[in-house]
């Protein structure tokens, strides 16, 4: 025994104290160590498989989101082109719709015009025509009736004024 005044030990009890001490320990050790190191260690590896798929998750979005960009892109190129086809189609469409018009008032304008000229013969024609009629009818008039010379004149000046009337 050792003796350090109000403290004294046995060698006996410290003995026993060390040996359940260490008995302890191993059965710490074994039955509630190693389950808790063997629960940690799943853990740290599940927490890498999930940090490794995590990783190939964002790669994998990564690679995604570049191939939709890439795609946007092309699908703004073809709507760009197709928009430009549709203005080139519809500015040729105007083009050639103003030349169908001016064609078409071109003809409209011959025809109108060679109408016109058609009716002016056919006037000059008929007015030819009631011309020597009233030349001939103003000669039967004047042969008729042999008059003095200012007969004559009111005869003539009278037919002037009908044919002025007609036309």
């Amino acid at each position: 025994m050792l003796d350090f005044g109000a403290v004294s030990l046995e060698w006996g009890t410290m003995l026993f104290q060390a040996l359940v001490f260490l008995i302890l320990l191993v059965l710490v050790r074994k039955f509630a160590l190693g389950p808790a190191l063997a629960v940690m260690e799943k853990r740290r590896q599940h927490i890498e498989t999930e940090i490794s798929s995590a990783e190939r998750s964002r790669k994998d979005s990564e690679t995604l989101l570049a191939e939709q960009r890439r795609l946007l892109d092309e699908a703004r190129l073809e709507a760009k082109a197709l928009i430009d086809r549709a203005h080139k189609q519809a500015s040729d469409e105007e083009t050639r719709i103003k030349k169908e018009a001016e064609e078409a008032a071109a003809r409209l304008k011959a025809e109108a015009t060679a109408d016109i000229a058609r009716e002016i013969a056919k006037a000059k024609a008929e007015l030819q025509e009631q011309v020597a009629g009233l030349s001939v009818l103003l000669a039967s008039k004047i042969i008729e009736k042999e008059l003095d010379e200012a007969a004559q004149k009111s005869t003539v000046d009278q037919f002037l004024k009908q044919v002025g009337d007609r036309l």
